[in-house]
């Protein structure tokens, strides 16, 4: 069957069907996640990002959202976030040493403190090196939140806060991903600097 305007059409819908239902179940959770956030950065924390592959990209989007701007005309100070995933010589030079298990674990003890809080970004709910990159988190005080798909998975439970897209489909999935963490970004500049939005 050829790729056409229906099929493209399809996923389209399916798209908007996914972002419908987090409408319906999800509302309560996305804007927790974001208090929490926005308090955390409030007193100082930072925000540590990780996950792999597209979940790595998002990562990466998401901590230049925070550190940079997402919004062209609110011309606010940066918000302190980084993207576990950045330094290829951590990451080749962890999974050598330390096995790929274990890199986002070992850049939690370098760089986690108490009052900080790790976004552990998974599709499936069930990568190992977040999870590990999670229990290392919760050891040091560092607050955990899961940004997941597929039911949860393993990571659901070991979180303190987590939102859950319901969809089982990958691309689904990190298109909601990435817009949850618009939210979450408008939500902190928000909070931090409510002087900038008396007039937007």
């Amino acid at each position: 069957m050829a790729f056409d305007q229906h099929k493209i059409t399809t996923i389209i819908q399916e798209s908007i069907s996914t972002k419908q239902l987090l409408i319906e179940r999800c509302l309560p959770e996305i804007e927790c996640c974001g208090i929490l956030l926005a308090q955390a950065c409030k007193k100082g924390g930072k925000m540590l990002f990780c996950g792999n592959g597209g979940s790595a990209a998002d990562s990466q989007h998401l901590a230049a959202e925070m550190v940079v701007r997402l919004r062209g005309n609110i011309n606010r100070a940066a918000i302190p976030a980084i993207a576990l995933t950045v330094d290829p010589s951590i990451m080749t030079a962890g999974g050598n040493d330390i096995g790929f298990d274990n890199v986002f674990a070992r850049c939690v003890e370098a760089y986690g403190r108490e009052g900080d809080v790790l976004i552990g970004i998974s599709t499936s709910g069930n990568s190992e090196n977040v999870l590990r990159a999670i229990y290392e988190a919760k050891k040091r005080g560092v607050y955990t939140i899961g940004l997941l798909g597929a039911g949860g998975g393993k990571i659901l439970s070991e979180c303190d806060a987590s939102v859950v897209v319901p969809s089982k489909v990958t691309a689904r999935v990190q298109e909601s991903h990435i817009m949850i963490g618009h939210i979450w970004c408008e939500m902190i500049e928000e909070f931090l600097f409510p002087e900038l939005f008396t007039n937007v």
